[in-house]
C-alpha cells in the first residue's frame, strides 16, 4: 500500500563513523532534485572520531522534506534510522507519536547496549510506543559482500549505503542520483564502487522482498516558482555569493583565513574558484590572516575573511585598524556554542553584540545578518556591496546551523544582481590629494597605491582630518570619532526598510527575529494561525545600522518577543536604542528552536 504525505521528517543516527552525514546528505540531493522543498541540519560530535557506540559519539543527520512550504528541519522526526543503542536513547525523545524507527539489530547486541550504558535494550520499550523495523543491516551487508575481495572494514563502512536503498525504497525514491555520485566519488576504486552500488541495491530489493513492510510512502514535489535550483549549503551560498560581488565590481577576490569550525568550509568552496580570479590564503593563525585581508584591501582587492567566535575575538585589534584606515573588508562570523572553545560543532548566536560592540575604542562597523542558507549568498554579497561603497569592515553573522544546513536554491542571473559602485579617485595633476576628504555620505575614496600624486600616510593612529597626517589634537580626534559613526549610521539610507514576513501593524504580538531564527519563527507562525492568535513577524537582515522604519514597527504593537539562541542580546540592543518593554525568548543548547518552543512561550505569555 502506498500513502501519500505532504511532508516528512527522517533523521538518521549512529556512529561518527558510519556515515550518516553522507546518507543524510544523497536523501536530500535526491529530494530536491525531484522537487521536493527541503531543511536540513546536521548534528555531529566535535571529535574527529569520538568514541564509538557511546552516547558521546553519535552523529545525525535531520531532514525535513515536503509538497509544501519547509522553513525548518522540523521539531521531532517521523522516522529514526538507528544504527546503534546509542543513537536511539539519544534521539528517542525527538521521535513524534506512532513515528517509524528503522533499527540496525546488529547495533543493539550486549557490547553496543554497554558502551550506551543502557540496562535493558531500549527497543524493547519503543516498541510499545513506536513502529519499529528490525533489520540486521551489518549482517545483510556483509552476507551481500561475501565474495567481495574488500577487507572486512571496508565492507563495514558500506553498511550505510544498506540502511539509505531501503529509505530509498520506503518513500519510493530514485536510485540514479546516488548511483551516479557513487561512480563519480569512487572511479578510482572500482571494488569499493562495485561494493556500494551492490549494497545500495540490496537495501532497496529488500524493502522489495521482505513480508515484513506492508507500507510505502510517497511525497510529491512542491509548487516552486519557476527557474533553475539545486541543494546548497549556507557556507557554499555564502562563498558564492562573494565570488559574484568580486565579479560585480570587476575586482578579484582575496580570501585570507585560518581553519576553524564552522567556517572552514568557506576555505574550502573558495580555494575551488581560482579560474574566477580567487586568491585564497591560509594563515598562521588568525591575526595574521585578518593582516592579511588589510593589505590585500590597501592593495585594491575585494579582501574577505571568515572564522567563528573564538577566531573573531583573535581578529578583533586588526578589525580596528580597517575601520582607522577606513578601508573595506568583509568579515564572516559563523557562530558556535562558547565562550572558549565551546561547542564546536553546535550552532549558537551568541555573538551579536561582540560583532556590534567587540572593539575598543568608538570602533562602529556595519552587521549584517543571513536568515537561512540560501539567504547566505544574497548577504554575502550585500555585505561586500556595503564594505566598498562605504568604505568600511563590514561583519557578516551567519552560523553552524546555516552553514552546515541546506535547501532549495534558484540559481540568480547576473543581470538581477545589484550594481556595485567603487569609489576610486582619479590622479590629481596640481592640487594635492586629500586622502580622507568625504562625500555627501561620508565616504573617503580608495586610493591603490603605485597612482603617482595619490601618495599618503597609513597607520592606526588618529588622522588629521583630510590629510591623513598623525594628530593627537583632541577637538580633531572626537571630530574623527564622530565622522567614523556618522558613516555608518548613513547606511541606513541605502539599505531596504523593514517588512513583515508574515501578519501587519494590526497584530498584537510582534516576533522580531535575526538570523537563523527565521526557519523556526516561521513554523511557529503556522501554529499561531491555525489557533487564530494574532502575530506578526519581522526579521532583521541589518543590525548596524537599523532599518529606518524598525522604530515604528515595533511601535505599532503591544507586545514585542524576540527569539535568539543566546541569553538575550538583540533584546538589549532593541531596549537600549528604542525603549520598547521588548520580551527575550532564550535557548543556548547549541540546537535551533523548536516551533513548539516559540508557540508555547509567547502563548503562555500572552
Amino acid at each position: 500500500m502506498k500513502k501519500e504525505l505532504k511532508q516528512v521528517v527522517i533523521l538518521f543516527a549512529g556512529d561518527s563513523g558510519d556515515g550518516m552525514q553522507l546518507t543524510g546528505t544523497q536523501f536530500t540531493n535526491t529530494s530536491a532534485r525531484i522537487g521536493n522543498d527541503i531543511s536540513t541540519f546536521p548534528d555531529f560530535p566535535a571529535e574527529i572520531r569520538a568514541p564509538g557506540g557511546t552516547i558521546a559519539g553519535v552523529s545525525g543527520f535531520q531532514l525535513h522534506f515536503g509538497s509544501v512550504e519547509i522553513t525548518s528541519p522540523g521539531d521531532g522526526c517521523d522516522v529514526l534510522v538507528a544504527m546503534n543503542a546509542a543513537a536511539l536513547i539519544k534521539n528517542s525523545e525527538k521521535i513524534k507519536p506512532n513515528g517509524i524507527i528503522i533499527a540496525n539489530s546488529d547495533g543493539f547486541n550486549a557490547k553496543n547496549l554497554k558502551l550506551a550504558k543502557a540496562d535493558t535494550n531500549p527497543l524493547e520499550d519503543a516498541k510499545k510506543l513506536y513502529k519499529v523495523y528490525e533489520i540486521d543491516i551489518t549482517g545483510q551487508t556483509s552476507e551481500c559482500l561475501k565474495d567481495s575481495s574488500l577487507g572486512m572494514k571496508d565492507k563495514g563502512k558500506t553498511k550505510n549505503m544498506f540502511a539509505l536503498g531501503f529509505v530509498y525504497w520506503l518513500y519510493n525514491r530514485p536510485l540514479d542520483f546516488t548511483l551516479q555520485f557513487l561512480e563519480q566519488k569512487f572511479a578510482k576504486k572500482p571494488e569499493i564502487l562495485e561494493a556500494n552500488i551492490k549494497v545500495l541495491k540490496a537495501g532497496y530489493h529488500f524493502g522489495e522482498i521482505s513480508d515484513a513492510f506492508t507500507e510505502r510512502f510517497e511525497v510529491k514535489s512542491a509548487k516552486m516558482a519557476p527557474g533553475k535550483y539545486r541543494n546548497i549549503t549556507g557556507n557554499h551560498a555564502l562563498a558564492i555569493g562573494l565570488v559574484a560581488a568580486a565579479k560585480r565590481m570587476g575586482l578579484e577576490l582575496f580570501y585570507g583565513g585560518y581553519p576553524i569550525t564552522p567556517a572552514s568550509d568557506i576555505l574550502h568552496f573558495l580555494a575551488k574558484y581560482k579560474n574566477f580570479g580567487v586568491k585564497t590564503f591560509q594563515a598562521e593563525d588568525e591575526i595574521a590572516a585578518m593582516g592579511s585581508v588589510i593589505g590585500a584591501s590597501y592593495a585594491g582587492d575585494l579582501a574577505v575573511t571568515a572564522s567563528s567566535g573564538p577566531g573573531i575575538a583573535l581578529k578583533t585589534e586588526a578589525i580596528g585598524l580597517a575601520l582607522m584606515l577606513e578601508l573595506p573588508a568583509v568579515i564572516v562570523n559563523v557562530q558556535r556554542g562558547g565562550p572558549s572553545t565551546g561547542l564546536p560543532t553546535k550552532t549558537e548566536q551568541a555573538d551579536l553584540l561582540q560583532a556590534v560592540y567587540g572593539r575598543n575604542g568608538e570602533a562602529p562597523v556595519a552587521v549584517l545578518a543571513a536568515k537561512s542558507p540560501k539567504d547566505c549568498f544574497d548577504m554575502a554579497f550585500k555585505a561586500c556591496k556595503i564594505a566598498v561603497e562605504h568604505m568600511t569592515p563590514v561583519i557578516l553573522l551567519s552560523d553552524g546551523y546555516l552553514g552546515n544546513g541546506s535547501e532549495p536554491w534558484k540559481f540568480p542571473k547576473t543581470e538581477d544582481l545589484e550594481k556595485i559602485t567603487i569609489k576610486k579617485p582619479v590622479q590629481r595633476e596640481e592640487e594635492q590629494f586629500m586622502p580622507y576628504l568625504r562625500d555627501e555620505n561620508g565616504v573617503r575614496e580608495w586610493a591603490i597605491p603605485g597612482m603617482p600624486g595619490l601618495e599618503h600616510r597609513v597607520g592606526g593612529l588618529e588622522k588629521q582630518h583630510l590629510t591623513g597626517d598623525v594628530s593627537y589634537n583632541p577637538d580633531n580626534h572626537e571630530f574623527m570619532v564622530k565622522q567614523r559613526e556618522a558613516k555608518i549610521d548613513k547606511i541606513k539610507e541605502f539599505i531596504p526598510l523593514v517588512e513583515y514576513e508574515e501578519g501587519d501593524e494590526n497584530a498584537d504580538v510582534l516576533l522580531l527575529g535575526w538570523g537563523s531564527t527565521y526557519g523556526s519563527i516561521q513554523a511557529a507562525m503556522a501554529k499561531f494561525k491555525e489557533d487564530n492568535i494574532s502575530v506578526a513577524h519581522v526579521q532583521l537582515n541589518y543590525i548596524n545600522p537599523f532599518p529606518k522604519n524598525l522604530e515604528e514597527i515595533l511601535k505599532n504593537h503591544k507586545h514585542v518577543f524576540i527569539p535568539e539562541i543566546n541569553q538575550g542580546q538583540l533584546v538589549k540592543i532593541i531596549r537600549d536604542k528604542f525603549l520598547v518593554d521588548a520580551k527575550s525568548i532564550t535557548k543556548t543548547k547549541g540546537t535551533p528552536f523548536t516551533a513548539n518552543e516559540i508557540y508555547d512561550f509567547v502563548n503562555h505569555f500572552i
